[in-house]
């Protein structure tokens, strides 16, 4: 499998595409993708957060303490998400990580005929500093509204989380192309079915 079947980029935001590399969360065994230390590191440059070069690679302790923050900031948005406080243990991890990165300069960008921030301004020049970016990421989403946009795909066999950023506020796939024609194929295989066993009156 490439990593373009496993790491998926339409969360709208790093922290989320950094969550979503734990697929398939509502199996009881989820899928990891980031199984070895060189895909974090893999994943961290294509997530362009990592200065392209020899800006070394992740170790197990470094992987450990990614994944340990990739749940973390799953937990905290779902729980911001649903109006409610991420635990203590959360964000001192949050806390933790963000104070790895250097701050990088906020840049502006027009999406949409809309003014934004832009996104990561700064590389990393290694694993800790690009993953203290992720954190920081996470904590911007935290304290803005668009934490209210957050997301979990509609479809029963996925859950990954995306920003909804659709102009009605009423996305409810991860990406049309994937879960939701996937699951409109589904709904209307199993009408299809029921119609043919209606039995004759």
């Amino acid at each position: 499998m490439t990593t373009d079947d496993l790491w998926i980029w339409d969360g709208g935001r790093v922290c989320l595409d950094f969550v979503n590399t734990l697929r398939h969360r509502w199996r009881t065994a989820p899928e990891e993708t980031l199984r070895e230390p060189d895909d974090l590191t893999r994943w961290l440059h294509e997530a362009g957060l990592l200065a392209p070069g020899d800006s070394g690679t992740a170790t197990e302790a470094v992987l450990t303490a990614g994944r340990r923050l990739r749940e973390a900031v799953d937990r905290a948005v779902l729980a911001v998400a649903d109006g409610g406080l991420p635990a203590s243990e959360d964000v001192a991890v949050l806390n933790r990580a963000a104070v790895a990165a250097p701050r990088p300069a906020p840049q502006l960008v027009v999406t949409g005929g809309r003014l934004e921030r832009a996104g990561t301004a700064n590389l990393a020049d290694h694993c800790e500093t690009a993953l203290g970016l992720v954190a920081q990421d996470a904590v911007d989403l935290l304290l803005s509204a668009e934490i209210r946009r957050m997301r979990v795909c509609g479809s029963d066999r996925c859950g990954l989380r995306f920003v909804d950023r659709s102009p009605a506020h009423n996305r409810r796939w991860c990406s049309m192309s994937r879960c939701g024609n996937r699951t409109k194929v589904r709904l209307h295989q199993a009408r299809a079915r029921q119609r043919d066993h209606v039995p004759e009156g």
